[in-house]
């Protein structure tokens, strides 16, 4: 039987972004807040310390600060009817572990949506028909407006600290920012980070092309910054140890270098790691949330912490796992298309194209998670899904990510693995080869959806959540769309060897190779109830207590890297908790 905790005004699931933001502003009013996190404790100091920190093959290769499959996995299959296999080695997507969460190890990537995406079923019948929606897929708009949203998205930016160059403030176009964005109420905290060889090749070809290319808005500092909780970021160096590494440097946003320490310098709020929560409890009408109930690793019992508000702020994959676990909304079901949670499950389709130039120097050590320069001209916004007969976009880019001599050696096509030939080939391509890639939409389908499997169980008993997905013929005509284009940019720089990569008709996914950890959907925000799992405030349709934070909610995939979002609904969803919930306790409108 689970021991009972004191209770506590609000529970919060998991202490990543979502976590930390709606942490800190409940307890700024004044409520009791205590945060479970399932991993351990992590902070700059000391777990962030050069040279340790760099470690490439513990943390870059063996993904030192990733969620292992032996702790928490999903099951994978690719249609109704076939059999699903437990996801056992990392591979396709790499949930974070741990305090901080993913935001911790990213790349710092941080867009907004495109308006036309915030409204995507209605954009695209009223400008190109109804008939240019494939069968089956689950096209819709969110709940709400860019316009609505967007003073929470520029809180995000503000405390997350974002570098970028604005091309829209209040519908005036501003040179060198992005054209096809939607209206900003200002610029970005920081200006646009410096950039590097690769990128500046890729600037000028794409003007010399009539595009329009401006530098990647990202969560890296160029200079000294304090966001609005007091928290500092310094100027980023260039070490190229972004993805899957936490900043030593404090360059980089993460929650903890833009709100843990201001947030646990508050007496009411607490947290508690290698606490993995099983379930949500619910009252017995079922429309009231009672707490939590969590594993507590270091005691090894089972405790049930009650409190009067749940915030389930976990990965995506876990919190659609919780809400199934736990009752919550209807599970979906494919076949009838009926119920909600697991509903809309979508991932990201990307590609890209290796240049190599024998003489040119890129100098690959230098660079950092959100080093690029990007054209939109292929945007949501800039395809017409009549002609080009597909629903989606991307944005395209060049930039150097990671000095990281491991994982970034590429080598022309048929360079043997190992050996003298490759070390030869070492010796001959380091530092010559730069890349072009696209970063896409990806939208959801009927047959692509999460559930819980009924063969396989945690370490705990509970039904593993499964995972049922494959790539759709709309999407690879979008992929395929975007090679065309950026092979032809490509082709105008010259290379001496150019080869691709990209999903082609019949491609099936593949879990094995790294793709993005852009899991959305199966816990989507909408005004029905029959097709949604929370409202336009994240709030469970179905349990006035319980709001579900992040990329869940979205109804299909992004073109664009879903953070910016998810920290923007989630001050949206604070704003709604604080200036109206808690005044009247209820399902708002």
């Amino acid at each position: 039987m689970a021991r009972t905790a004191p209770k506590k005004d609000v529970v919060v699931v998991g202490l990543g972004w979502t976590g930390a933001i709606l942490s800190m502003e409940l307890a700024q009013e004044g409520l009791e807040v205590l945060a479970l996190e399932r991993g351990e404790d992590r902070d700059t100091v000391p777990g962030f310390e050069y040279p340790n920190v760099i470690d490439e093959l513990k943390y870059g290769v063996r993904y030192g600060f990733m969620q292992r499959p032996s702790q928490s996995t999903v099951t994978v299959r690719h249609a109704p009817g076939e059999n699903a296999l437990p996801y056992r080695i990392l591979g396709s997507f790499l949930p974070g572990n741990g305090v901080g969460g993913a935001g911790m190890h990213w790349n710092g990537h941080t867009w907004r949506p495109q308006p036309e995406e915030m409204r995507l079923r209605s954009y695209t019948i009223e400008h190109f028909g109804r008939n240019v929606i494939p069968d089956g897929m689950q096209l819709a708009d969110y709940p709400l407006s860019y316009e609505e949203l967007e003073p929470f998205l520029a809180r995000f930016e503000g405390v997350a600290g974002i570098s970028g160059q604005a091309g829209n403030i209040n519908g005036k176009l501003i040179p060198g920012g992005n054209p096809f964005e939607g209206p900003r109420s200002g610029n970005y905290p920081m200006p646009a980070m410096p950039h590097t060889y690769d990128a500046d090749l890729f600037t000028q070809a794409t003007k010399a092309m009539g595009y329009h290319p401006f530098p990647l808005p990202g969560s890296i500092a160029s200079q000294s910054y304090v966001n609005e909780y007091g928290m500092q970021m310094g100027p980023c160096n260039f070490c190229g140890f972004c993805e899957r590494f936490g900043c030593y440097n404090y360059s980089k946003g993460s929650p903890q270098t833009c709100i843990l320490d201001a947030l646990k310098r508050k007496p009411n709020f607490s947290y508690k790691t290698h606490s993995e929560v099983l379930r949500v409890e619910l009252a017995a009408d079922g429309k009231t949330a009672t707490g939590v109930t969590y594993f507590d690793h270091a005691a090894g019992e089972e405790v049930f912490q009650p409190a009067d508000l749940v915030l389930l702020c976990a990965y995506q994959l876990h919190n659609v796992h919780l809400l199934l676990l736990s009752g919550i909304g209807k599970p979906y079901n494919a076949s009838t298309g009926e119920g909600a949670t697991g509903r809309g499950y979508a991932y990201q389709m990307t590609g890209g194209t290796t240049m190599f130039f024998k003489d040119k120097e890129f100098n690959p050590f230098i660079g950092t998670g959100s080093n690029s320069m990007v054209i939109d001209d292929f945007g949501v916004n800039q395809i017409d899904f009549a002609k080009e007969g597909f629903v989606g976009g991307s944005y395209i880019t060049a930039g150097t990510y990671n000095g990281q001599p491991i994982r970034s050696m590429p080598l022309p096509a048929g360079t043997p693995s190992w050996g003298s030939e490759w070390k030869k080939a070492i010796g001959e391509w380091y530092g010559h080869a730069m890349s072009i890639g696209s970063h896409g939409s990806c939208m959801s389908y009927q047959d692509n959806y999460l559930d819980l499997d009924p063969t396989y169980k945690d370490q705990f008993g509970r039904p593993m959540l499964r995972m049922t997905f494959n790539w759709k013929d709309n999407d690879i005509r979008m992929t395929q769309f975007m090679r065309g284009k950026i092979e032809e940019i490509a082709k105008n720089m010259n290379p001496d060897i150019m080869q691709s990569g990209y999903k082609s008709e019949g491609a099936m996914y593949d879990v094995r190779p790294y793709q993005t950890t852009h899991n959305v959907g199966g816990a989507v925000m909408g005004n029905d109830p029959n097709s949604s799992v929370v409202n336009r405030y994240l709030q469970a349709h179905d349990v006035h207590n319980l709001f579900v934070m992040g990329a869940g909610a979205f109804p299909q995939n992004l073109q664009y890297n879903p953070t910016g979002l998810v920290g923007g609904l989630a001050y949206w969803a604070a704003h709604a908790l604080r200036n109206d919930y808690l005044r009247n306790p209820r399902i708002l409108a």
